[in-house]
């Protein structure tokens, strides 16, 4: 038996959702001095209006040692938790700390390893995925990890925002930088690095040319395209993730591509209109 803990940032399909391996450990976002938590309750509508709304940037605060602890009991021999980047979030510490917690109160009862992602949102869901396929083809334990860390090196997340406002309000960005970003409709190209933290990969005027750039992108750096999965989720903007899938799929061949909606807090990083791709 195995388990795959997954914080809230991972967007979980319907189908992951309803299979016993697979657990979501939430996160909390707080916008306008409303406290929302990022589990099935989520309202991505109402939060997006919050903050439009809101003159300061939403904030989220990981779980707490406690939630993880107890996501990892169960009669799972083998336990894996996925959490945002360490870069981005206390997330990672909390899982380590959590596993460490539940080490001393039960020993050695059963095997738990927690991955820093280095990415967010599908990129975790993608590392999920991973981790099943090789405990489903038999692997033991350790061979699951290094696998799967070696999987995780070989990761590359990309994202375009239609609005810099969030990481404006946030402090991230110059009040000057994202006043020009706006009025000339530049779109910046994001990714992710090999230590999870974001860069500009390049910029565009206009979304749907960055949106062209952001693929051109992922395909140069993405080999073997047929044996990968290819995610990309979206906030509030099906027909532009849409439009993104047959792009790539006019460029590459993949094993399998994906299309998720946000959930809370890559709905609060992304913001509405923004569009996230994980390979």
């Amino acid at each position: 038996m195995y388990k795959i803990v997954i914080d809230s940032c991972g967007e979980l399909t319907e189908q992951l959702k309803a299979d016993p391996h697979f657990a979501s450990v939430a996160l909390e976002l707080e916008v306008g001095g409303c406290r929302i938590k990022d589990d099935e309750t989520f309202n991505q509508q109402d939060f997006l209006k919050r903050v439009r709304e809101s003159a300061t940037g939403p904030k989220s605060s990981c779980p707490s040692p406690e939630q993880y602890m107890e996501s990892y009991e169960g009669e799972a021999e083998h336990v894996y938790a996925v959490t945002l980047s360490a870069e981005l979030s206390g997330s990672y510490n909390s899982a380590v700390l959590g596993k460490n917690l539940f080490e001393e109160e039960h020993g050695d009862a059963k095997k738990i390893y927690v991955f820093n992602s280095r990415s967010a949102s599908i990129g975790q869901t993608l590392i999920g995925l991973k981790i099943r396929e090789l405990e489903e083809a038999g692997l033991p334990f350790e061979e699951v990890v290094e696998k799967t860390e070696a999987y995780i090196s070989s990761m590359n997340t990309y994202f375009v925002l239609e609005t810099l406002e969030t990481l404006r309000k946030n402090g991230r960005l110059s009040n000057l930088k994202a006043f020009i970003a706006n009025t000339l409709n530049i779109k910046p190209v994001m990714g992710s690095t090999k230590e999870g933290t974001i860069c500009q990969l390049g910029q565009a005027r206009g979304m749907n040319k960055a949106l062209e750039k952001m693929v051109q992108s992922m395909i140069a750096k993405t080999k073997d395209c047929e044996n990968r999965i290819l995610a990309i989720s979206h906030c509030n903007c099906p027909e532009r993730a849409q439009a993104v899938k047959e792009k790539v799929e006019e460029l590459a061949k993949f094993k399998e591509i994906i299309v998720l909606d946000t959930a809370g807090v890559s709905s609060m990083y992304a913001n509405d209109g923004g569009v996230i791709m994980a390979v």
